[in-house]
């Protein structure tokens, strides 16, 4: 029997030994319950195993990080182990930047809050025995900080047992195994420092950081002497890393410069370990301004405003101006129907709801699944804009009087109402959403950007409100019958009327056939000519087989036209078009280069201001800029500042361009950007651009330290 239960004590010590030898009683320090915990339950010999120190740190208090920084002391670890056993160095957990103090005299302080683990690698030789069982003990000295400062000591142990095969079932051995994945590391990273005018410049280079996200970028050296820790470090992007412009510290300042600095670059989610040597700064660590800052959620009903107010402004874009004349031409109509009117208005406005919401689905379809869209996206297509142009033919023909559609203006009265004329007003509506696209007018900019980066009802929402506020005048009109009885009675002036509002949609017209030209070339542009020639002759037969009392040929007439019409669509849609070659475009009044993330990390190294102009030949907005960019006024401006003009053409789809405009809260065109001379973010320029206002910002810009 005794032997018995001495066999079944020494089995059950042996349990207890295997499930809880790493996990000894925490020590209460005072401010902190440290203990010695194991990554793994049991240590096979020869092999490598981690233990750490854990602190439990009372709310409020804080230890310290291996440079503590303007004051405090790192954890101090003395080991006690078995003969052949050996403790590395501490895996030190990426640290907090804690601020003491009210400036000028604040200080900065590189610690550990909460809990923190601290783990340090043992080395187990290879004559350990297996079923022994090893006493690990190590002497903690802490440093613990609030408003004062206390030392804090404890003895902590660890009796891990040694076995063949490791047991990875340890307590702590998910939050151990954790702290090694998240703790700075080497990746490989280029970086070179220099001082220049009390600014000491620490640039940083690789792979890891070309996609990464910098805006908390921070630079925690491993020596207290190298920077000043209470100073801010602003950070710059380049495409290939980032720059940080830190504050030399006692090195610098008692002429001993370090030739190298070592620290940890510490990210948003990521932190990695740094060796930088002074001399020349690695290319593509600077150039593209500070990182956006991240923008506080815009509330729903402030976006729904905007949308609303941006609608009614895009009402005086240049873009919408030519669809007025079908607005106003639809409103004579009814000068004297007050019924009709409203039909009218509220067919219209069907039109622009419609349309905005079909044309938002494609757009938050698309960017779901991927693709760089931006809002006036259908405009990047040449066969949509050859379309519109043989639409806009049309309509401007309709209204010269060579056809009729629906309706004759002279027929006003009871059929004003009717199937046809109802029909044409919803084409209005939709037509003016597909021309009024390409224009982001002040408010609309930041509506359409938020709308983008919310769930698909609500930016849906957001688009709908955004045609109620682009509807709202000419449907408002529609519904006031006093200012319809100011009008003469239906006459003679309703067709000059009429003929005279024809011009605008020529305009329109000749507008899309230039946007054209710039897409698609002269082979595009001869190609929709032709087609614009058969549209025309097209819409004289319409016209002449509707005057026609003969069947046999009116109809004849009438459906050749029809076909030439489809056959003018199809001939400018359905074939290919090749982009135009560099001869062919237009030299510019201002010389520019084309912009790309790199030449702006180019210029801004050479210390030169730099304009980027996102634009797009369909963006009338942004044609109408062109003239303030084109006076002599500003290129006054630009040699005097040495600013460098770039353009980033949108007129063709380009993903960079499409996540660049991303980057400033934009889905479309136009977009004005000044970085200036001596670094820092850009500065976004107003929608609708004057020559004294660009020359201004230029020279602000120049003068930037």
């Amino acid at each position: 029997m005794a032997f018995l239960l001495r066999k079944l004590g020494l089995a059950l010590a042996a349990a207890l030994t295997l499930a809880g030898a790493a996990n000894a009683r925490p020590v209460d320090t005072g401010h902190i319950e440290a203990e010695l915990v194991a990554q793994e339950a049991a240590v096979v010999p020869g092999g490598t195993t981690y233990v750490a120190v854990r602190q439990k740190i009372d709310k409020g208090w804080h230890t310290y990080w291996r440079n503590a920084g303007d004051a405090g002391e790192a954890t101090k670890l003395a080991w006690t182990l078995p003969a052949g056993w050996k403790a590395g160095d501490i895996v030190w957990p990426t640290p907090k930047r804690l601020l003491e103090g009210e400036a000028p005299h604040q200080l900065a302080v590189y610690a550990y809050e909460g809990e923190v683990l601290l783990p340090v690698a043992i080395e187990v030789p290879a004559d350990a025995k297996v079923g022994s069982t090893a006493r690990l003990k190590v002497a903690v000295a802490f440093l613990v900080c609030a408003e004062i400062c206390v030392p804090e000591d404890a003895v902590l142990t660890l009796s891990p047992p040694v076995a063949a095969a490791p047991k990875t079932d340890a307590r702590w051995a998910e939050q151990v195994s954790a702290t090694l994945a998240a703790a700075p590391k080497e990746a490989g990273l280029t970086a070179a420092f220099l001082n220049v005018g009390g600014k000491l410049r620490l640039a940083i280079t690789g792979a890891p950081l070309k996609e990464a996200d910098v805006s908390d970028a921070y630079f925690f050296p491993f020596s207290g002497k190298h920077i000043v820790h209470s100073a801010p470090q602003p950070v710059e992007r380049g495409p290939d890393g980032v720059t940080l412009t830190l504050s030399p510290g006692y090195d610098f300042a008692q002429g001993t410069p370090p030739a190298e600095m070592a620290g940890v670059l510490a990210l948003n989610n990521a932190s990695y370990e740094v060796v930088a040597r002074s001399g020349p700064l690695p290319p593509g660590a600077s150039g593209l301004g500070a990182p956006a800052e991240p923008r506080a959620k815009q509330g729903m009903a402030l976006t729904l405003l905007l949308a609303f107010l941006g609608g009614l402004v895009l009402n005086l874009m240049p873009c919408v101006f030519p669809i007025l004349s079908m607005k106003a031409a639809a409103l004579a109509g009814h000068a004297h129907e007050a019924r009709g009117a409203r039909l009218q208005g509220l067919a219209f406005l069907a039109g622009v709801l419609t349309t905005f919401l079909l044309l938002a689905g494609i757009l938050i379809a698309a960017k779901a699944a991927g693709a760089s869209l931006g809002w006036g996206f259908h405009l990047q297509s040449p066969a949509v804009v050859a379309a519109l142009a043989l639409i806009m033919l049309l309509v401007a023909l309709n209204l010269s009087g060579l056809f009729e559609v629906g309706t004759s203006i002279q027929g006003v009265g009871g059929g004003l109402a009717s199937r046809q004329g109802l029909l044409g007003a919803f084409f209005t509506g939709a037509l003016t959403v597909v021309v009024a696209a390409p224009c982001t007018a002040p408010f609309m900019a930041s509506a359409i950007g938020v709308a983008l980066t919310r769930s698909a009802p609500a930016a849906l929402l957001i688009f709908a409100v955004l045609g109620l506020g682009l509807a709202l005048p000419f449907v408002a009109l529609s519904f006031a019958p006093s200012l319809f009885k100011r009008l003469p009675p239906p006459g003679t002036w309703m067709n000059v009327l009429r003929r005279g509002l024809a011009f605008p949609m020529y305009a329109a017209a000749a507008w899309l056939v230039w946007v054209l030209a710039q897409q698609g070339g002269t082979v595009g542009l001869a190609r929709l000519l032709a087609a614009g020639l058969v549209t025309a002759f097209a819409a004289w037969l319409f016209g002449l087989g509707q005057r026609r009392s003969d069947a046999r040929v009116r109809y004849p007439l009438m459906t050749l036209a029809v076909l030439g019409w489809l056959g003018a669509l199809l001939a400018v849609t359905l074939p290919a078009y090749s982009q135009p070659a560099a001869a062919e475009a237009e030299p510019a009044a201002l010389p520019f280069d084309t912009w790309s993330p790199e030449r702006v990390a180019q210029l801004r190294a050479e210390g030169r201001p730099v304009f980027v102009n996102f634009t797009a030949a369909w963006c009338i907005t942004c044609q109408v800029n062109e003239q303030a960019l084109a006076t002599r006024e500003t290129s006054e401006a630009f040699k005097a500042a040495n600013a460098a003009y770039l353009k980033a053409d949108w007129t063709n789809r380009d993903p960079a361009i499409a996540r660049a405009l991303e980057e400033h809260g934009r889905a479309g065109v136009p977009l004005y950007l000044l970085y200036p001379a001596g670094g820092g973010e850009p500065r976004v320029l107003p929608q609708l651009l004057t020559s004294g206002m660009v020359a201004q910002a230029l020279k602000e810009a120049g003068n930037d330290d």
